[in-house]
């Protein structure tokens, strides 16, 4: 009986504290709650539409008036000859972009670290944040005024030098490169504050400590600086992974201009399902969409519960 009593007292101290804390931080709550609102409107509210994956959809009769077919829309998913090479291109780009997407903002934000003048570290920071304010349309235009085949400004210096004009419109193999790195030049100011933001928040005595040690800068960068970025890092590349099975479809539709010549190297699981939707499948493109949230889900789960075992601690849950 007086364990029960000690955990009725313990239970009891608990949501004391809680409502203590609530008094104290409401107006700060109060802040989140149109956020919260927004994301049960946007986020949770619409999940209703998932069971249209599992009927033979039709406009006339709703999502609720329309036949159940079962895994029907998931049979004529995977019976489809390009689904394979779509999931290659989906899960590739994702890979190689959990790859050189942290590697990029870290050297970023150790080089802006470095800069001392105030001046010129928020010069360098707003540079690098105007890509990220352009959409991916704007981009898009840009990459076209290069690459277009006859007036592009790539092949106008191709001609000043006595060189064959290039169409990289008809050439799938060299897509990869391009995408990859536009993502990298959109994504680098804003990926790159946030391990910046780390970094300053070091305590400076660490690099005095290590510095009256004889510690160099690449010393202190090795053993101060980059394990503070461990667990922003680890919960990064937990995120990563349970994306791997989705891509950004502005990248891969808006830059390669929807050209079928080019669905070799640039066609991913959102742009299928953007077709699908074209062309009246709706309940198709809900199948693919709902495929991707439950991988994505069990990705999460298995590299969170890889990095508990790696780095203990920096885990997500």
């Amino acid at each position: 009986m007086s364990n029960i009593v000690k955990q009725k007292r313990t239970v009891g101290a608990r949501i004391y504290k809680s409502g203590i804390q609530f008094r104290k931080n409401w107006p700060l709550l109060m802040l989140c709650l149109p956020t919260l609102i927004g994301m049960f409107l946007f986020a949770y509210v619409p999940m209703g539409g998932v069971v249209m994956a599992f009927k033979d959809y039709r406009i006339a009769k709703g999502i609720w008036g329309s036949e159940w077919n079962g895994f029907d829309n998931f049979k004529f998913i995977f019976a489809t000859s390009d689904m394979w090479r779509i999931i290659r291109n989906t899960v590739l780009y994702s890979l190689a972009s959990i790859v050189t997407t942290p590697i990029v903002n870290i050297a970023v934000a150790l080089l802006a670290f470095e800069i001392d003048n105030k001046r010129s570290l928020k010069m360098y920071q707003g540079v690098m944040q105007i890509p990220r304010f352009l959409s991916w349309v704007v981009v898009g235009y840009i990459t076209y005024a290069i690459f277009n085949p006859r007036y592009g400004i790539m092949n106008q210096v191709f001609e000043m030098f006595g060189l064959e004009a290039v169409d990289v419109y008809v050439t799938p193999g060299v897509w990869p490169f391009i995408l990859i790195f536009l993502a990298l030049w959109k994504g680098v100011g804003g990926g790159s504050l946030w391990y910046y933001a780390v970094l300053i928040g070091i305590d400076t005595e660490l690099y005095e400590a290590a510095k009256l040690d004889g510690a160099n800068r690449w010393q202190q960068t090795k053993y101060i600086s980059l394990p503070h970025l461990i667990p922003l890092l680890t919960i990064k590349l937990i995120l990563a992974f349970g994306d791997l099975f989705e891509g950004n479809f502005g990248l891969f539709y808006q830059i390669p201009r929807d050209v079928s010549v080019l669905y070799p190297t640039t066609d991913i699981l959102e742009t299928y399902i953007y077709r699908a939707l074209q062309s009246g499948s709706f309940a198709r493109g809900a199948a693919v969409g709902f495929a991707q949230g439950v991988v994505g889900l069990v990705l999460t789960l298995i590299f969170n519960k890889i990095a508990s075992k790696v780095s203990p601690g920096n885990e997500m849950f």
